[in-house]
């Protein structure tokens, strides 16, 4: 069987290489896309990260593809339904970051009410001055968690953790959360009203694009915080930008951007930008705003990044490929799916 892995570390190797005499792996540091399949054409199984987009242009480069391994939870990457079409599985990992991603909600929302940012650039200045760095208490506040899949639960329960009150809005309500002291699910306008800090854990996908537009923005309350370490289409980017200059929005914690893509690579997107040119450039320009606005935290979708997550996706990966392989898939997706 002959596997592919893209968009990997050398020290990620060893994991996988447990794999077995019978695989034959390859491993490339880039990308998945048209250009580099065709030196994989023959493979079984390819495995990628999110950041290599796996559409129907690069999946018919493949000859006999078998089973896409995806190193995440969230799937948007791969064109499910051509999968569908061509009998091609796909096996996910989830729940390895479920703990990670709610800590870098914490860690985004602890740098912003303690302005921990400004507080060192000024340090390291030699300025010791403290005026006009009040942050504020987060024991007492109102978290709204909107998406109460693993990451989103987890989130709210750290939440419960630093004395805060939990508004929560889901299509699919968790019942453990929903029995949970401190946690009340409420209609997802009733939640933007009354939450001091509003943290976004949905899918991407067309059900969530722009989720948070400009209706929504209006509808929160104000001086408010967002943070959002899901996807960044589910943020209509400008509207963001304008309710942070209006005060709407006091301050966002992002790991994620809507043209995040576009962001990593300027001139490819400049190359094969067509019909949404125009939209697509206005998007990349207020992504450019928002890494300059003072009140804003971007990490580059950083949150799933420590040693034991990504440890536990390298396991998950290779048993999802010894089960596909021994006719038993686990991990397989059907969306749509919660992180």
């Amino acid at each position: 069987m002959k596997i592919s892995f893209f968009e990997m570390e050398d020290w990620e190797h060893a994991e996988l290489e447990r794999l077995g005499d019978g695989c034959e792996l390859r491993f490339e540091s880039g990308r998945l896309d048209a250009r580099t399949a065709a030196a994989h054409a023959d493979a079984d199984v390819v495995s990628t990260f999110i950041h290599s987009r796996l559409d129907a242009r690069v999946l018919e480069r493949f000859d006999r593809l078998g089973l896409i391994a995806t190193r995440s939870t969230g799937h948007d990457h791969i064109d499910l339904e051509w999968c569908r079409r061509n009998g091609v599985a796909v096996a996910n990992a989830p729940g390895y970051g479920d703990r990670t991603i709610a800590e870098h909600v914490f860690a985004l929302l602890l740098a912003i009410s303690h302005r921990i940012v400004e507080a060192v650039d000024r340090t390291r200045r030699g300025d010791f001055s403290f005026g006009g760095l009040q942050g504020f208490d987060l024991n007492g506040a109102v978290m709204g968690v909107v998406g109460t899949g693993r990451i989103g639960a987890c989130t709210a329960r750290l939440a419960l953790g630093f004395g805060m009150r939990v508004l929560a809005h889901d299509v699919r309500p968790d019942p453990v959360l929903a029995g949970t002291p401190g946690v009340r699910y409420v209609p997802l306008g009733e939640l933007l009203a009354g939450s001091d800090v509003v943290s976004l854990h949905v899918p991407g996908g067309e059900g969530t694009r722009h989720l948070m537009d400009a209706a929504r923005f209006a509808q929160m309350k104000p001086g408010a915080v967002l943070i959002n370490t899901s996807r960044g289409e589910v943020v209509d980017t400008a509207a963001l930008v304008r309710a942070l200059g209006e005060g709407r929005v006091a301050a966002a914690g992002l790991d994620v951007l809507e043209a995040e893509p576009g962001l990593r690579e300027e001139a490819e997107l400049l190359r094969t930008l067509a019909a949404d040119r125009d939209r697509d450039m206005r998007t990349l320009l207020a992504d450019h705003i928002l890494l300059r606005m003072g009140n804003v935290l971007v990490t580059p979708h950083s949150g799933f990044d420590t040693r034991q997550a990504v440890r536990r996706i390298l396991t998950t990966t290779r048993e999802n490929i010894e089960a596909y392989a021994a006719g038993r898939p686990q991990n397989a997706v059907e969306p749509p799916d919660r992180e």
